[in-house]
């Protein structure tokens, strides 16, 4: 053989080489990414091959499949009463993928989860019936926080204070989910993302804003727990007005001729004393309230219920100013209003706030349990007699306070009203707060609950906590009381 021929041959067995060798990496080490890749049609075709499992509220299933019409992808995702339960589902799209619990337990609903799997079916890779979510939703009290929000921009989660399981968690405006499932769907799509009151957002859990007011029970726990005062029924030392530290601006008190001056801390959460706080929160410092905070879920990162709740805030490296205002809830502290139900959820359990959760089990097709989510996983906020003195005086709050629209005949109710600032010099028009806890001595049920309403199209002079967050409130609790 010739030297030509012989490094012909040579150089074309390298190539030969080279593609086994290219053709083995992509099989066995990129195989997977390919696979995986959100731009692999063939996984999008799998998904929608067969009708997807469920989300179940009571029993019964909130989402189904329908077969299409000639489309490679053979089913889409339906919803039965997609608006109601849009902030609970999310959305499952054939052209814009999916989002919460459709979009967290997408593997088991579309059956490709290897826990469904068998030994046989891991190795081919066969794919097998989906399986189910079941939810800790209570129908109910679902339906009395929608219809109750009604047209209002804003949003309502109720929980058991003793389980944690989440009962009820709306936002509103909301959309159906139905509408955008199919892959002909852009007009409805355009529509939802150019709405500029965002009803994609799920604002029970995903809008983080002031929580005005209803911090005073985050500051009022600090001030009980640290010492600062022995009880919510001993005078405190707060002249009103109340002009914050190092400035002239003077704390105003929304009611002028509320007995302030020097208030217990039953008296400022009853006629919810600026000066009483924002003294209280300057008392105690910024560490001492910031760890407070803290032990009621703010500051928290990864709060899965199993959807991603946003971090509500409590701010740091604060002047002694700032730190007064967060004890209004304003300056830069923001709250959901899981968290804000969370808060009431503490103080209604004696202290421990449960785990929330709005997840109870996931299942195969045979109802097989593959994940649980255990109720009462509680970890300890404040003391049991702090919870007791702060349920007392959240009960004078509803009884005799800022909070009447929230009473209950027959139930132990007890709240906290919040009007929050909203813009530069408070601009726009203010967020209602509303969160509160009830019981039932008879039955042994018990709820706690977060409304805020961000618009109603009410008046300026018209938003109040109770006005419009405590009516709501009422309505979902008195739900949850009798389901």
């Amino acid at each position: 053989m010739n030297k030509t021929i012989r490094r012909a041959s040579v150089f074309c067995l390298l190539m030969v080489l080279a593609l086994l060798v290219r053709a083995t990496w992509v099989q066995a080490y990129d195989g997977r990414a390919l696979a995986d890749d959100e731009h692999n049609r063939r996984n999008t075709i799998a998904q929608y091959a067969q009708p997807l499992g469920d989300i179940i509220v009571a029993g019964s299933p909130v989402t189904g499949s329908k077969e299409t019409d000639g489309d490679d992808l053979r089913y889409k995702r339906t919803y039965t009463q997609g608006d109601l339960y849009a902030s609970v589902t999310g959305y499952s799209s054939q052209a814009y993928g999916a989002t919460q619990l459709e979009g967290i337990y997408s593997d088991v609903l579309d059956g490709t989860d290897d826990r469904l799997k068998n030994p046989t079916d891991l190795i081919t890779g066969k794919q097998t019936s989906p399986g189910d979510v079941i939810t800790t939703i209570d129908p109910g009290v679902q339906k009395a926080a929608y219809e109750a929000l009604g047209d209002d921009r804003g949003a309502a989660v109720a929980m058991d204070p003793e389980t944690g399981r989440i009962l009820g968690m709306v936002s509103s405006p909301s959309y159906d989910p139905s509408d955008i499932s199919g892959t002909g769907d852009a007009d409805a799509w355009q529509k939802l993302l150019g709405d500029t009151s965002k009803p994609l957002v799920n604002r029970a859990l995903r809008q983080p804003l002031p929580p005005g007011s209803t911090f005073k029970l985050v500051v009022a726990s600090a001030a009980l727990e640290n010492g600062l005062y022995g009880s919510v029924d001993e005078a405190t030392d707060s002249p009103d007005p109340y002009t914050l530290p190092g400035t002239s601006t003077v704390l105003s008190n929304e009611n002028p001729s509320a007995p302030c001056e020097n208030a217990t801390l039953r008296t400022a959460l009853q006629y919810s004393c600026n000066n009483v706080f924002a003294k209280v929160a300057a008392d105690l410092g910024q560490d001492k309230l910031k760890a407070m905070a803290d032990a009621f879920g703010f500051d928290t990162k990864e709060l899965d219920v199993p959807v991603r709740a946003s971090e509500s805030v409590y701010p740091k490296d604060m002047d002694k100013a700032q730190t007064a205002l967060t004890g209004i809830g304003q300056f830069e502290v923001t709250a959901t209003p899981m968290q804000m139900a969370m808060v009431s959820a503490a103080l209604s359990n004696g202290g421990e706030l449960a785990s929330p959760h709005m997840v109870s089990k996931v299942t195969d097709a045979d109802g097989s349990t593959l994940q649980e989510y255990p109720d009462g996983d509680t970890e300890r906020v404040v003391k049991e007699s702090t919870a007791e003195q702060l349920r007392s005086a959240m009960v004078t709050v509803v009884d005799e306070g800022t909070g009447s629209n929230a009473r209950i005949d027959g139930a132990e109710v007890g709240g906290k009203t919040g009007t929050a600032q909203n813009g530069v010099d408070n601009s726009n028009t203010p967020y209602a707060w509303f969160t509160s806890y009830a019981k039932d001595d008879s039955t042994g049920k018990q709820v706690a609950v977060a409304v805020v309403v961000e618009d109603s199209g009410a008046a300026r002079s018209e938003v109040s906590g109770n006005g419009l967050a405590a009516p709501i409130a009422q309505k979902i609790m008195k739900a949850a009381l009798k389901g």
